[in-house]
């Protein structure tokens, strides 16, 4: 979880009155992705934030499936998805399963007219290209190039990017994104292996609350579903919050290698986990330093995942012909490892540059039409070289 904070003017306690200068009570919402279970925040309206004054017809936004099962390996360039203006219809969901959604987007324009929330899923919007601010109930976030940024399910924001090339790549998931287990104390500290620490995580910037009455217009996601939901005052009129729970950011460039004598295993790369899957960090590093040692990875059987693999930048010595933006599927029940000569080029090389996302599923990930109409229909025959 992230750390305890505080922001803004909030009571001495919890759930007791908290009046404004004119003797009227600022409203209290409690906000959690798990129930009243496990973190959570509590926020300070000037408004109750129940106040919805119109709906719009709902409209259906899921993904359609054209290939529920597969058993060779795939890839897509997803810088073949042209860009759009509009921030939700660009994005393009690719891959789906019952634990997780991956997504690419090419928004060209910020979002003005509307905010938005996802109501079934933390959303992990990862910055490929294009820098801006994400707006929220709990302040502001800078995002630049690398950016991880995590956001709670439930949580409304709005995007406003610097200009008008932007590319992300969007893992939606159905459970709560956490930092790995095995990074955290058993009181929610960052421990001293992990490779990134709390220093590292950008929290939201507390901006001066916008006390404002009109037709807010949320875009809210529900099963599928797009419901336009309008509120009678600006969503962002939060005088004060405390609490565990809220958006925040990790760069990759921040993600610190974990290197050794030999090969390491793919957990070395482990940033992020939620139920039933993981998502990864490939950043520059040193190779191996045994005397002996081969740096490119070893053939290794998916016995138990599905591997997803988007590249950012950089050299990739274990694959050939990589293009930005490219994802790569290995699904379970078969082995890959890295293309012909790749091992030997590999010998004698002190370090990579290579950047790149990972998401290890242990569902099947099923192929969306959109996945299908970028595919790289070569790529399954390029071991056979």
């Amino acid at each position: 979880m992230p750390y305890y904070i505080q922001r803004g003017n909030i009571p001495p306690k919890r759930h007791t009155q908290f009046k404004k200068s004119d003797g009227s009570l600022y409203s209290e919402q409690l906000f959690s992705t798990e129930g009243f279970s496990n973190d959570y925040t509590l926020l300070y309206h000037y408004h109750p934030p129940t106040q919805i004054i119109k709906t719009d017809a709902a409209v259906n936004v899921t993904p359609v499936i054209a290939e529920e099962k597969m058993l060779h390996h795939r890839c897509f360039e997803t810088f073949n998805i042209k860009p759009v203006p509009d921030f939700l219809e660009s994005r393009k969901p690719l891959l789906v399963n019952r634990d997780c959604m991956v997504t690419v987007a090419a928004p060209e324009k910020s979002m003005e007219n509307y905010f938005y929330k996802n109501a079934d899923a933390d959303e992990l919007l990862f910055i490929h290209e294009g820098n801006g601010i994400l707006h929220t109930q709990y302040g502001d976030l800078y995002f630049q190039y690398g950016d991880y940024i995590v956001i709670p399910r439930g949580t409304i924001y709005q995007i406003s990017f610097q200009n008008n090339s932007n590319r992300l790549l969007i893992v939606e998931s159905f459970s709560p994104i956490r930092f790995p287990k095995k990074y955290v104390s058993k009181n929610g500290q960052l421990l001293e292996h992990s490779p990134y620490t709390e220093r590292d995580l950008k929290v939201p910037e507390f901006k001066e609350p916008v006390d404002a009455k009109g037709d807010f217009l949320i875009q809210t996601k529900k099963q599928g579903m797009l419901y336009g939901v309008h509120y009678a005052h600006h969503p962002f009129d939060v005088i004060g919050w405390d609490g565990c729970c809220y958006p925040y950011i990790l760069s990759i460039h921040d993600f610190e290698p974990i290197t050794g004598r030999v090969h390491q295993p793919p957990p070395i790369h482990l940033t992020f986990e939620a139920n039933n899957f993981v998502i990864c960090s490939f950043v520059p590093r040193l190779y191996d330093y045994h005397p002996l040692a081969i740096p490119a990875p070893y053939n290794h059987s998916n016995i138990d995942s599905d591997e997803v693999l988007y590249y950012v930048d950089g050299d990739f010595m274990s694959r050939k012909n990589v293009s930005r933006g490219m994802i790569t599927l290995h699904p379970a029940g078969i082995p890959h490892g890295p293309h012909p000569g790749a091992v030997e080029k590999s010998i004698g090389k002190k370090e990579t540059r290579e950047l790149a996302v990972m998401v290890d599923t242990f569902h099947p990930l099923q192929l969306t039409e959109t996945a299908i109409n970028i595919e790289n229909k070569g790529y399954v025959m390029s071991w056979a070289e």
